[in-house]
Order: structure tokens, then sequence, then C-alpha cells
């Protein structure tokens, strides 16, 4: 099956998903990424310690808007990549057709889920916004073919 659409979520949709969302926009072009929170902040912009981390790797994360996780915001996309397994149970147990495209952004990685790092350090910005970009990386290798 063809990806032509990925959601990535998080929680307040202002660290770690708009970064997340932006490494897969940069590494696959022709598929529509987006993002959003399970419990967002609404229409805020980018966290600026997030928005700094990015930028480091650069990523613009400008122009980002929060915005609420629906189930059908969910369903108009070919895969959903969360940060935390809690993330994926909190989909999953009320979307459960939903639970065969939904999986963790560090399914390639072997790394730990990916840890919020809302009004943290900028020290912890910096790994998890890292530790996204090398995530998003394994997951882009695996949708253009190669493993």
């Amino acid at each position: 099956m063809r990806i032509g659409s990925v959601l990535v979520v998080c929680i307040g949709n202002i660290c770690r998903s708009p970064v997340g969302e932006r490494s897969l926009a940069r590494l696959l072009p022709d598929v529509r990424c987006s993002s959003a929170g399970l419990s967002a902040l609404v229409d805020s912009p980018a966290d600026p310690a997030a928005a700094a981390a990015a930028a480091e790797l650069g990523l613009d994360l400008d122009g980002h808007r929060a915005r609420q996780w629906t189930s059908a915001i969910g369903a108009a996309h070919d895969l959903i990549l969360v940060m935390e397994p809690d993330h994926k149970n909190t989909i999953v147990r009320a979307h459960p057709e939903l639970s065969g495209k939904t999986f963790l952004m560090t399914q390639w990685t072997g790394a730990k889920p990916v840890t919020d790092p809302y009004r943290r350090s900028d020290e912890l910005h910096r790994l998890v916004a890292k530790q996204i970009v090398d995530a998003a990386e394994s997951w882009a290798a695996r949708l253009k073919g190669r493993k």
C-alpha cells in the first residue's frame, strides 16, 4: 500500500509532533504530512524551545498552529505516528478501526518512546528533536522502500 499521508500525534501539538511533521515533510516531499494533539493547545504556535531545537537541525516550525486530534483527522491519513505507547492506546481504545495504521514514531529506531519536553530544559528539547529526526529518517527510508 502506498502511503500518501502521515499524521504525527503527541499531546499538545506544540513540541514533538510539529518536529515530526516537518521532519517527515522534508524527507517525503510527495507525502502529505500533518500533526495533531490529543489535548492540543489549539491554535498555539510551536513552543519556542522546540522551534529553537528544530532550527538547530535545519527544520523551520514557523507557521505551525496546534490542532486537536479527532477520529476524522486520523481516518483521513494513511499512517498515524505517535510519541508514546499511551498515545497509541488512547487512539486505539476509542477508535479500534485505526489500530492497523497507528505506530510509535520510534518503531524502527529501537529507541525509547519520545519524552515530552514541554516546559523542560533546552537540552531535553534538543535531545527530543534529534530523536524525532532520527525516527523520521527511519520511517522515510521504509516508506521509500529502503530498509
